[in-house]
């Protein structure tokens, strides 16, 4: 974690902060603040932030595992607050959440969904495979066609796995 950050699990208290990063990120699909207190109750063990030197969420994660393949984390949202970007807070997150839920719950893959033009996203996940050493397959999960608002793109599921160890990892 970058120096004046701390991972932490989230909180219901800091619901409304998420809900803040996620609408002004400008490129996540904003869910309802409902939602996201309510994901800081009941998959915190799955999702994680970034507080900074006051204790607040400055970055998040959420994600859940997947009910038919349990050891799958699929990754929902990643956002960084405008402020903080540029410090490999988004990596520093995924890694630990993934460390945290291998440990945990034996996580043995990864997946996300992205859309094309989401470049900062698509480098983030593809850089988490190779340091991990693990494969990575990209596949049409929702075309443009299931939505139904106009002007969605398609979302790429993003599977990554199994997991090795990071680069430079020794037993």
């Amino acid at each position: 974690m970058p120096e004046g950050f701390k991972l932490d699990t989230p909180r219901v208290e800091d619901g409304a902060a998420i809900w803040r990063i996620a609408r002004d990120s400008k490129a996540l699909d904003l869910n309802s603040s409902y939602s996201y207190l309510l994901w800081c109750r009941d998959f915190a063990a799955t999702s994680a932030v970034a507080r900074d030197g006051e204790g607040e969420p400055a970055a998040f994660i959420t994600g859940y595992l997947r009910p038919e393949s349990p050891d799958t984390l699929f990754v929902w949202q990643v956002a960084v607050d405008e402020a903080h970007r540029g410090r490999g807070l988004a990596a520093a997150l995924l890694d630990g959440l993934v460390a945290r839920v291998t440990a945990e719950q034996g996580v043995c893959r990864i997946e996300t969904t992205i859309t094309e033009d989401n470049a900062a996203s698509n480098r983030l996940f593809a850089s988490f495979a190779e340091r991990h050493g693990a494969p990575l397959a990209r596949e049409v999960l929702l075309d443009a066609g299931h939505f139904p608002e106009q002007g969605h793109d398609a979302e790429v599921l993003h599977r990554i796995g199994p997991l090795g160890p990071p680069a430079g990892h020794r037993p």
